[in-house]
């Protein structure tokens, strides 16, 4: 790769998430928001970006992308999914990456214990509204209602089913195919709040509590594999209203293992024949949303597409789990790829070919900046070129 080339993106970069750093609807402070086509910050990857842009000095930035939800939080404990320049939204949970989690790593990085306190209590609370409302067939697992709570936007995994809850109440669940689906992604995403709660809590003196989060959490883990995981395909569906597996291999699974919900044993069979596979997730361009050989890979690739495309924010999200389960080769390969890609193209999109890193969508995309940058500084293409001179 040219570093010339990669100086002038990576500098590109910075100043495009300045400039996608605004103020939202209902809270004061700038937040960054997710830029291109979407004016706004979502539940799902705003806070994970911010914790990514804090490490470049935005500790307030960090911050905000938390805060902004915990100001806007309702009084039963919801949390908004989105927050734009002029209105919150409430017709999906839209939960990928815990807020908890990248919460409590804000708080290691800024060193600042009142936000640390502030986002217990928020995340707390919301642990508490998806118990009591994302449970309603009692297995203990939180269902997916809609395309929308996942973020799944034009997925086979939602197909012909509502985009979004009925009157934008994420607390209902529509009358429409075989929902509510037992969704692995979204329990996952529970436990892996919950085990950031019991740090926070222990962090905060609350022995107790920090008990409790953990032993919620492990009751979690075993559902997942009890209700969820299929021993035949070692793979991670959706279970229908009939008990049956929604058998479509995606990304899902990659979110699962993004919480560690697998032990190492079980995390190695899995990853050898699923997401190392370059007939399923491991294409020229890693990591499809869609396993290419699946029947429901949508070859056409369309805009805004989880039906296939390789996602930044899935990229984004990688380092979480491959350094977690020991693939630090593989995920330099994947970054790697990722850079070269984001390099050669003229924006910052949102999505791309998994076979020949060709991106569209939604130039000026906050995600595929923060990949850069992200993936630029852990390779230390710059760090090792300024040591050369």
């Amino acid at each position: 790769m040219d570093i010339s080339q990669i100086k002038l993106r990576y500098a590109a970069a910075l100043a495009g998430l300045a400039g996608n750093t605004k103020k939202v609807f209902g809270y004061d402070l700038p937040v960054l928001i997710e830029g291109g086509s979407y004016p706004g910050i979502w539940l799902e990857c705003g806070p994970l970006e911010g914790l990514v842009y804090g490490r470049y000095g935005k500790f307030e930035v960090a911050k905000a992308n938390h805060e902004v939800f915990f100001h806007l939080q309702r009084e039963d404990g919801y949390l908004p999914c989105w927050v734009w320049g002029d209105r919150a939204g409430t017709a999906q949970i839209q939960m990928v990456v815990p807020i908890a989690a990248t919460a409590l790593e804000t708080a290691d990085m800024t060193g600042d214990e009142g936000f640390l306190a502030r986002a217990y209590v928020a995340c707390t609370r919301w642990d508490h509204w998806l118990s009591r409302y994302r449970d309603t067939r009692g297995t203990g697992l939180c269902e997916a209602f809609c395309e929308y709570d996942t973020g799944h936007d034009n997925s086979p995994r939602f197909r012909n089913l509502p985009r979004e809850c009925p009157n934008r109440d994420a607390a209902v669940c529509p009358v429409a195919g075989k929902l509510p689906y037992l969704a692995p992604d979204l329990s996952a995403s529970v436990f892996g709040g919950r085990r950031a709660l019991a740090r926070m809590a222990d962090r905060l003196g609350k022995s107790v509590e920090a008990q409790f989060w953990l032993e919620r959490a492990e009751q979690m883990r075993e559902l997942i594999i009890k209700h969820c995981f299929d021993p035949e395909d070692e793979c991670f569906y959706d279970v229908d209203r009939d008990g049956k597996f929604v058998k479509i291999r995606g990304d899902v699974l990659t979110r699962v293992l993004g919480e560690h919900v697998p032990d190492q044993a079980l995390f190695d069979r899995i990853y050898e024949r699923h997401i190392t596979n370059p007939k399923e997730f491991w294409t020229p361009y890693p990591l499809p949303s869609i396993a290419v050989s699946d029947p429901a890979f949508v070859r056409e690739l369309p805009g805004n597409s989880w039906g296939g495309a390789s996602q930044a924010l899935t990229a984004l999200r990688a380092p979480r789990w491959f350094e977690h389960y020991g693939r630090a080769n593989d995920l330099r390969h994947l970054m790697n790829r990722w850079v070269e890609a984001i390099v050669a193209s003229p924006g910052f999109m949102q999505q791309m070919n998994p076979w020949t890193g060709e991106f569209s969508t939604s130039e000026g995309y906050s995600p595929a900046m923060c990949v850069l940058i992200d993936f630029v500084d852990r390779l230390g293409i710059l760090t090792a070129e300024a040591a050369r001179q």
